[in-house]
């Protein structure tokens, strides 16, 4: 990836990457020698731990470059002493001298921490995560190793997994090999879900997201028409179904209580795919430009991390008027809003985003415009409170009857679980008697939502089962 920079004569490089020894291990090409420094080993060859020179004052190591022809010098952690004047000094002086003697500065570093002095003076690189061929063959490195026991005792060969080899893409190279151990260890072979608790590493260590839990689709009550959505949408993701195009986003809107989020965390365990929550609320911070700076590094780990289910709850309280936050907070909202939108648009990554909503009316119509599908979930029907009933009576092990399917007409799927762990103290009567619908206490909002999403939305419910209507003959 080197090769064709140093044959253009670039004197100064930036390599961004969190693997300074695998760095070391694939840059190296033909035509240059290859040395690195840091403030600990000072001057070795590439890739060998024997010292050559211990030079570690950093101005020093820069300034033996210039006695050098055709050699290029990897240095470690140098932007941790761009505080000294005399190092930046020396690379400007250096830049001149190198570019005529074939020789480059690659400073190895996690992240861009440029001083304007010497910003123009370096181009910027990225060195690729592995990807799926390099992590396959380094699960058959540890297969060809290592050999685990059958239930007889007997030593047999593990196999490779192509599976876990794509679970495992966005981790470094270490992250992967320690990844790949840790599967053998708990499972005698390479598991793709081992590999997905490993990674959510990633998410728990950025601080700015959060791992959760998968629900079971069977804890879904009703919503036939969003369930076979996504099971139809799900065929995408297959390895064999390349050629369909996959859906990016999936939003879920209409009255409060009746198992949006929980659709959303069914969602992942349909696809088989890990939950990230993305709140993006939390992502705000007091400081100017440091809310982008967050969502921006929260898309790319997400980027990263692969094969996920994005889930954002409620998402009109953390983008409602996005198109005139700049009075209230200086831009803010829209800056974090037009970055969310431009990755929703153009990622690679095998993520399906889901946000869930109350009131739609409060988000602005460019975001809305970005998810593929808009489900309105309105209150269960008579077959969905007679499923979800089922499903109550079988998690609390309560024991109301599906007679009162009828007389829960108007309640959500949030107020019967209520009311069935309310009548496992109170009895089924005196239970129901306590709970006031929102049918009730909302009934003009929900009469309004229902009207914007007769003609904007695909309703995500199970349909009410219509009366066959028989033909009246008279006989007198």
């Amino acid at each position: 990836m080197l090769q064709d920079y140093l044959r253009a004569g670039y004197p100064a490089i930036l390599l961004l990457t969190q693997e300074p020894h695998r760095a070391e291990g694939v840059l190296p090409c033909e035509g240059w020698a290859f040395l690195s420094w840091d403030c600990l080993r000072g001057l070795r060859q590439a890739g060998r731990p024997q010292t050559l020179d211990e030079i570690r004052d950093p101005v020093e190591a820069v300034n033996r470059l210039g006695e050098m022809h055709d050699t290029v010098l990897l240095a470690h952690n140098l932007h941790l002493f761009f505080d000294i004047p005399e190092l930046l000094q020396a690379i400007q002086n250096g830049v001149t001298r190198w570019k005529s003697t074939g020789c480059c500065l690659v400073m190895i570093s996690p992240g861009v921490q440029m001083r304007p002095e010497i910003e123009k003076l370096f181009h910027v690189l990225d060195l690729p995560l592995p990807g799926e061929p390099d992590l396959f063959a380094m699960q058959e490195d540890l297969a060809n190793g290592v050999s685990v026991q059958d239930e007889d005792g007997n030593a047999v060969q593990v196999a490779t997994d192509y599976s876990s080899a794509r679970a495992a893409k966005g981790l470094t190279e270490f992250e992967a090999e320690t990844a790949f151990s840790l599967s053998l260890v708990r499972s005698g072979r390479f598991s793709p879900r081992v590999i997905s608790e490993v990674k959510a590493q990633m998410i728990r260590k950025s601080g700015l997201m959060e791992f959760w839990q998968p629900a079971d689709i069977a804890d879904v009550g009703g919503l036939d028409n969003l369930k076979a959505y996504i099971r139809n949408r799900a065929r995408a993701f297959e390895p064999d179904n390349g050629h369909l195009p996959k859906p990016k986003g999936i939003m879920l809107a209409g009255v409060p209580g009746t198992g949006k989020s929980l659709s959303c965390k069914a969602t992942a365990s349909l696809l088989g795919w890990p939950l990230i929550r993305l709140d993006i609320g939390a992502l705000k911070h007091a400081y100017i430009g440091e809310s982008e700076r967050r969502m921006r590094e929260a898309t790319r780990i997400i980027d990263a991390f692969g094969e996920a289910v994005v889930w954002c709850d409620e998402i009109e309280k953390a983008l409602a008027g996005s198109r005139s936050s700049g009075e209230t907070d200086a831009g803010t909202t829209a800056s974090m809003l037009g970055h969310l939108l431009t990755w929703m648009q153009e990622t690679k990554a095998p993520v399906l985003f889901m946000a869930t909503a109350n009131d739609i009316s409060k988000l602005p119509p460019e975001f809305i415009r970005r998810f593929d599908a808009l489900f309105f979930v309105d209150l269960p029907s008579a077959a969905e409170r007679s499923e979800i009933i089922r499903i109550m009576n079988r998690k609390y092990n309560a024991e109301i009857s599906e007679a009162y399917a009828e007389k829960l007409q108007g309640y959500t799927g949030a107020e019967i679980e209520q009311l069935a762990k309310d009548s496992l103290f109170d009895g089924i009567d005196e239970a129901l008697n306590g709970i006031v619908p929102l049918a009730k206490t909302m009934r003009e909002e929900i009469s309004a939502l229902r009207e914007w999403a007769r003609t904007r939305a695909r309703s995500g419910n199970t349909p009410e089962v219509q009366p066959v209507e028989l033909r009246k003959i008279r006989t007198g």
